[in-house]
């Protein structure tokens, strides 16, 4: 904002306090720092996968959509099915954490095509619940 002062004759220009931006449209970056569409907090849901019930609990931490942290419990009874998942467990982290919520899609992952089928249910449901949680988790 530029203020016209009047001294003695001669016109002068000052600048009031305020920093001069050009007229850009704010990156999507930007944008994401002061909107998120989930509630920040820490959140467990059960996946279930395969023809035999078999489930493992997710334990997602979000903090302005992105997900800073990943729990996966092992909780398969069937030496090659606990195997399964602890290979998935061990591998989890690295494809999730530091990542947008909403670009997650696992669809394989150490070799765990099932594990992946219930991390991505359990995923809908923490989804699910921080679109619509009313208080703090």
């Amino acid at each position: 904002m530029r203020k016209a002062a009047r001294s003695g004759g001669s016109v002068g220009v000052v600048v009031l306090g305020m920093a001069l931006t050009g007229c850009s449209t704010p990156s999507p970056q930007q944008q994401r720092e002061t909107v998120s569409d989930y509630k920040d907090g820490v959140y467990t849901a059960t996946g279930w996968y395969g023809s035999l019930p078999s489930h493992q609990d997710v334990t997602l931490t979000i903090s302005d959509d992105i997900v800073t942290d990943v729990q996966i419990t092992t909780p398969a009874a069937d030496p090659t099915s606990l195997e399964h998942q602890q290979r998935f467990a061990a591998a989890i982290p690295s494809a999730v954490v530091g990542r947008d919520i909403d670009t997650l899609d696992i669809d394989r992952l150490a070799g765990a095509s099932g594990c992946s089928e219930g991390f991505m249910n359990a995923l809908a449901k923490i989804t699910d619940a921080t679109r619509t949680a009313d208080s703090t988790p």
